[in-house]
């Protein structure tokens, strides 16, 4: 698990999906859950960000 941005929406979407498969898995390390809860957070966040930025971008060619 990185810290760093994601290159990409499908990066930060696959990276996703294996933190919440692990976390469904057997209870493991409190210290592990919470750094991947809190990753999760940021990939979610970055995945909200393309989709809000591609929405726009959409917006404009309509309007254009």
């Amino acid at each position: 698990m990185s810290n760093q941005a994601p290159e990409s929406y499908e990066a930060a979407y696959a990276e996703l999906l294996t933190i919440v498969e692990a976390l469904r898995q057997e209870p493991s390390d409190l210290d592990q859950m919470i750094e991947q809860v809190k990753r999760a957070q940021e990939l979610i966040a970055f995945c909200r960000e393309k989709l809000r930025s591609a929405e726009e971008e959409l917006d404009g060619l309509e309007e254009g």
